[in-house]
């Protein structure tokens, strides 16, 4: 069987796959076929991309998040796909943790308060205050293996979780009204595209944090935006929606921090991501049950 990759991806697993044929750009400028197995990451994958792969037969996504691949025309076709959920978990947890940390005691806004030489008072008069972790609350959108990363921290910090989700927890618009930092932790579906819409944002307390180490297109960016200018909120940003491109007017804004989609960006993780997609394609080769097969 035939293997094409988008890209290498990091570690020693990706070794352990027979020969792979890197392509040089995505979509492909014609036809390929013959390929059995796709191992990509960060592309579109749709009926226009599967056409140009008329054998393809798995579609390897190096990630837990498939929204950029279109599982039902896969389905139609007969083609599996298969994601790396587990390993990123611990990752994305600590990043969601950095964030709320950096907006609630400032600590971008502070480091370039001292590298641009505006200290000019001593500790006991601040010119920046935070807000306490302990004792705030903290609501979770999305309670699955990150979510439940992320309040295990949380916890430990002495911040009072709560959560919705479909099945359990608070209503949607009470959590937002309730708490004092609100994280993303939901897959992008069509029900979850701008589920934080402009009329939710709204519902947000005065002060409050809205982190998104999710995907971007979960928030309404635009209306996100405004409330950000505004300064009535703050926010920590690991995705956007139209990646890399990140709206202009938040770059100066001292009240956001802005991280280039890097939740899952340790070397220990990025290499168990291959590890798992690796595993995917092997058993594949092998006729075996893909390990982690996405049902849609």
């Amino acid at each position: 069987m035939t293997i094409a990759a988008t890209q290498t991806f990091p570690g020693p697993a990706w070794d352990d796959l027979p020969d792979v044929t890197v392509l040089e750009s995505w979509p492909p400028p014609e036809p390929l076929p013959g390929v059995d197995v796709l191992a990509e990451a960060v592309v579109a994958v749709g009926p226009g991309e599967l056409d140009l792969l008329p054998d393809l037969r798995l579609v390897a996504n190096y990630g837990v998040g498939y929204d950029r691949v279109d599982v039902v025309a896969c389905r139609e076709r007969g083609v599996a796909v298969a994601n790396t959920p587990g390993v990123l978990d611990a990752a994305v947890a600590d990043l969601t943790l950095a964030l709320i940390l950096a907006c609630r005691r400032h600590l971008v806004a502070s480091d370039r308060f001292v590298r641009e030489g505006r200290w000019e008072r001593g500790w006991a008069r601040p010119e920046l205050l935070g807000r306490d972790l302990a004792g705030s609350s903290l609501g979770l959108v999305g309670m699955g293996r990150i979510g439940s990363e992320v309040a295990r921290r949380a916890e430990a910090f002495g911040m009072r979780v709560i959560h919705h989700r479909r099945r359990d927890g608070l209503p949607l618009d009470e959590l937002l009204r309730r708490t004092d930092v609100v994280s993303l932790h939901v897959p992008l579906t069509p029900e979850t595209e701008g589920l934080i819409s402009r009329e939710r944002l709204a519902l947000l307390q005065d002060g409050a944090t809205l982190v998104n180490t999710a995907r971007g297109a979960i928030v309404d960016e635009e209306a996100l935006g405004d409330e950000l200018v505004s300064g009535r909120i703050s926010a920590g940003l690991d995705v956007f929606a139209e990646e890399p491109r990140v709206p202009e007017r938040l770059l100066d804004l001292p009240n956001v921090v802005l991280t280039p989609h890097i939740a899952s960006a340790t070397v220990e993780t990025r290499e168990a991501m291959t590890r798992v997609l690796v595993d995917n394609v092997l058993a594949f080769l092998r006729g075996e049950p893909l390990p982690n097969a996405v049902s849609g």
